[in-house]
C-alpha cells in the first residue's frame, strides 16, 4: 500500500512517526511522511518519502509568544491551520492509499481522506480521549481531579481542541467540495486509534471504547548515514557519564538566559553535560560543558548520568528507553502530564515548571537523580520492560488485515461527516 503519515508540529512530533514509518517500508510498503520543511533533512535520512506541509512551527511560537491577548495569539493560530489544511489536503490527494495520522492534524485529515477516499487511521503520541481514570495532556497541571472531574476536563479540553480547528476544517471542507459536516469533525473520535507510548506507562484506561488502543512505543529511526561527531566522542571519553540538558522546541529566543542558568546549575551540581541548543539556541559554557545540536537521543541517553528535558512525548519516552533518570522540566500542552508521569513511575524528581525554573532548583535536582539509588534502579527496570515490547506491530498487524479486507474496508466510516 502507499501509505501517508501526517504529523505536524516540533521535532518530537516528526521522530517517532520515522520509526512506525521504517518498519511499514521494511514490510513492503511505500511510505511517505507529510511535516514541515525544517524535517525534511530527518526524513529523508531515513529513507522514506518526504511531503512538505506550509508553515514552521517555530514562528507560530513565537508569534503566539509575542501576542498581546488570546484573541491575537487565536489568529495567529487561525493562520496556521489554514494554511496546514490546503497542505495536508494535497499531501493526502497525493497517491495515498491510508493515511495514518497524528492528533494535531487529525480534523483536517479527515476531511482530506473524505474528499480523496481514502481510510484514515488515527496514530496518537498523547492520550486523546477522555477518561475517568486521569486527567488528558494540556486539561491540567496533571493533578487528578477525581473520575468524574478527571472525564469533564478531557471533555473540556477536546472541545476546545476542535472549536479551535473548526474555522480550518469549515473551510477545507468547502474548498474540497464537500457538504457542510453535520457534527464537528475532530480526532478525538475517529476510529481506529494506536497510540504510541507503552501501557507500562500509560496503562490503557478501562472506559475508552473499543478500537481505542495503547500499541507502545515507536521508536524512532536513526538516520542511516548518521555518525557521532568526535568531538562528542571525545567529550564522553575524557570523564564520567554527563548529564544530558535539552528543551527541546521550548522557549524560542531565551538561550542566553537559560544558557546561563543551565551554567550555573551544571557548576552548582558539580557534573559534567551535555547541552543540545534546541530551538530555544540554549548556550552553556565550561570546561565541564559540550554544546550539540540535533542528534539521535537512543544513542547519546545511554550515555549519560541522567536526561534534563522539557518532558515532550519523544524526550520523555528517549529517556525512558536509556534506563536513567531523568530532571522533567516542562513548559506547555502535554509535558506537565508526561511530568507528572515520570514523578509517579519513580523515574524523576518532582517537575521543575520550566517558567519557574532557577539555577538552585535544577542544580539540587541534578544531584538528586545521580545520589538517589531508587531513581536509577527504577529507570533501569523500566527500560528493561519496555525492551520487551513491539510498539509498531499492532499497527503492522492491523494495516495487514485491513489490505486484505481491500484496503482499509472497515476503516471508511472514519471519512464520513460526523462518522466515528
Amino acid at each position: 500500500m502507499r501509505i501517508l503519515i501526517v504529523t505536524a508540529g516540533s521535532r518530537g512530533d516528526v521522530a517517532p512517526y520515522t520509526g512506525l514509518g521504517r518498519r511499514l517500508l521494511e514490510a513492503g510498503h511505500e511510505v511517505a511522511v507529510a511535516a514541515h520543511p525544517p524535517f525534511a533533512g530527518l526524513i529523508d535520512g531515513c529513507g522514506l518519502d518526504h511531503r512538505p506541509l506550509p508553515g514552521d512551527p517555530r514562528e507560530l511560537i513565537r508569534a503566539r509568544a509575542r501576542a498581546a491577548s488570546w484573541d491575537e495569539a487565536r489568529a495567529a493560530m487561525a493562520a496556521f491551520l489554514d494554511r496546514l489544511a490546503d497542505g495536508v489536503a494535497a499531501a493526502v490527494a497525493d497517491r495515498a492509499d491510508l493515511v495514518l495520522t497524528a492528533f494535531g492534524p487529525a480534523a483536517l485529515s479527515r476531511v482530506a481522506g473524505e474528499a480523496s477516499g481514502v481510510p484514515v487511521i488515527g496514530t496518537f503520541l498523547a492520550p486523546a480521549r477522555a477518561t475517568r481514570e486521569f486527567p488528558l495532556a494540556g486539561a491540567t497541571d496533571a493533578e487528578d481531579l477525581g473520575p468524574d472531574g478527571n472525564l469533564a476536563a478531557g471533555q473540556r479540553l477536546l472541545a476546545d481542541a476542535g472549536a479551535l480547528q473548526a474555522d480550518a476544517v469549515a473551510g477545507l471542507r468547502t474548498r474540497l467540495g464537500l457538504p457542510t459536516a453535520t457534527a464537528r469533525t475532530t480526532g478525538a473520535d475517529l476510529r481506529p486509534v494506536f497510540h504510541g507510548f507503552s501501557p507500562l506507562v500509560v496503562p490503557r484506561p478501562a472506559d475508552w471504547p473499543s478500537g481505542v488502543e495503547v500499541a507502545g512505543y515507536w521508536w524512532p529511526a536513526r538516520p542511516r548515514d548518521w555518525r557521532p561527531p568526535a568531538e562528542l566522542v571525545d567529550f564522553l571519553q575524557a570523564g564520567p557519564p554527563p548529564v544530558f540538558i535539552g528543551f527541546g522546541s521550548m522557549a524560542p529566543g531565551q538561550g542566553e538566559r537559560l544558557g546561563e542558568l543551565v551554567t550555573a546549575a551544571v557548576a552548582r551540581a558539580g557534573v559534567r553535560a551535555v547541552v543540545q541548543a534546541g530551538w530555544a539556541g540554549l548556550t552553556a559554557a565550561g570546561d565541564d560543558v559540550l554544546a550539540v545540536g540535533d542528534l539521535p537521543h537512543d544513542w547519546l541517553f545511554p550515555r549519560t548520568a541522567a536526561v534534563v528535558h522539557h518532558a515532550g512525548a519523544g524526550t520523555t519516552a528517549a529517556g525512558l528507553r536509556a534506563g536513567v533518570p531523568a530532571v522533567p522540566v516542562p513548559a506547555m500542552a502535554d509535558q506537565p502530564f508526561w511530568a507528572a508521569r515520570l514523578h509517579r513511575l519513580g523515574v524523576a524528581p518532582r517537575p521543575l515548571p520550566l517558567d519557574a525554573l532557577t539555577a538552585e532548583s535544577l542544580g539540587t535536582a541534578i544531584t538528586t537523580c545521580l545520589t538517589e539509588p531508587a531513581l536509577r534502579r527504577r529507570a533501569t527496570e523500566l527500560a528493561d520492560a519496555i525492551a520487551g515490547e513491539d510498539g509498531a506491530a499492532a499497527v503492522l498487524a492491523h494495516i495487514g488485515a485491513a489490505g486484505r479486507g481491500k484496503a482499509g474496508h472497515g476503516d471508511r466510516t472514519s471519512r464520513e461527516p460526523g462518522g466515528s
